[in-house]
């Protein structure tokens, strides 16, 4: 049996994450997706939060267990016994971040392998970010998400008010 780790910060889970594990859940005979709970920038949803909308994404899926993790991703990988760990290559600017996470990965623990999947085509623009920042602005984002995640963008941002495009940095969706 193949295990594999799909680790992110999902900050929301969208569809192009899923996406990327529904294909890898056809690949490997388990597939762990990993709610990161600490990493080196500001999110909108608390782990748990984030963890329980990856949940309800995943519910009721086959070979799909969704857990939440600290530490290195080599460290939880080996206490969950899996051999690869998945990510998602979107566009090629992602290519040289991945290639030197998979290098360093590599170099902490030679025995576990990473795996890039492109992500499909109606996905290729859509990030974490692109995300929050339609939905600090009020746009709609059901075409991007699944509805429960909506529902809580939507929740958290009303709770936000005029604050929430602060804490969402903008790009150019604003013009």
């Amino acid at each position: 049996m193949v295990r594999a780790v799909f680790p992110g910060t999902f900050d929301p889970i969208h569809n192009g994450h899923i996406d990327i594990a529904l294909r890898a859940s056809r690949v490997f005979d388990e597939l762990v997706v990993a709610v990161y709970d600490r990493p080196l920038k500001s999110l909108l949803f608390s782990p748990e939060e984030r963890l329980e909308m990856t949940r309800v994404a995943f519910a009721g899926r086959d070979g799909i267990q969704v857990v939440g993790y600290s530490g290195l991703t080599v460290d939880f990988c080996r206490s969950v016994k899996a051999k690869v760990i998945v990510r998602g290559l979107r566009v090629f600017s992602d290519f040289e971040h991945e290639f030197r996470m998979a290098l360093s990965n590599h170099r902490l623990a030679p025995d576990i392998e990473v795996m890039a999947l492109i992500t499909s085509e109606e996905h290729s623009f859509l990030s974490g970010t692109t995300v929050r920042e339609i939905a600090s602005l009020g746009g709609v984002v059901t075409s991007l998400v699944p509805p429960h995640v909506a529902a809580a963008l939507k929740k958290r941002f009303g709770e936000l008010g005029e604050e929430g495009s602060r804490v969402v940095p903008l790009t150019e969706l604003r013009d």
